[in-house]
């Protein structure tokens, strides 16, 4: 589990490495990687700006491609960390949402509106094809 996320993070920090000082500083903060906050921290405040900015495409497509990638392998718990830290921040604005589903794959799609879901944001049941 805990190779999974070294991975993980290894990766975002090359497709974010704005985001490394930060990252550096959580860990020396806390004593040791805690997931969900370098998620929630480090990672999430810039992929908002790019979705709320929208000009880097290429890198939003790399990032939503690489979190459908998670979510059609078998690690359940790093799916539920990014379940927890990423999507469901996702759905806290509106616009940040409708861009952030231009780039979203059906599966990162559909953990996202189960997020809502499990939030109370969406009462209604999922769609048949998601």
């Amino acid at each position: 589990m805990r190779e999974h996320f070294e991975e993980f993070t290894n990766i975002m920090l090359e497709m974010l490495p704005e985001t490394r000082d930060k990252y550096e500083k959580s860990v020396k903060d806390n004593g040791t990687v805690l997931e969900t906050v370098i998620i929630e921290d480090v990672f999430m405040p810039s992929i908002l700006i790019l979705l709320n900015e929208g000009y880097d495409h290429l890198l939003l497509q790399r990032i939503f491609s690489y979190f459908e990638e998670i979510y059609s392998g078998d690690d359940k718990y790093l799916q539920g960390i990014i379940t927890v830290a990423a999507l469901e921040s996702l759905g806290n604005e509106t616009k940040i949402l409708e861009t952030a589903r231009k780039f979203m794959g059906p599966k990162t799609e559909e953990q996202q509106i189960l997020a809502d879901i499990a939030l109370g944001r969406l009462r209604q049941r999922m769609p048949e094809n998601t």
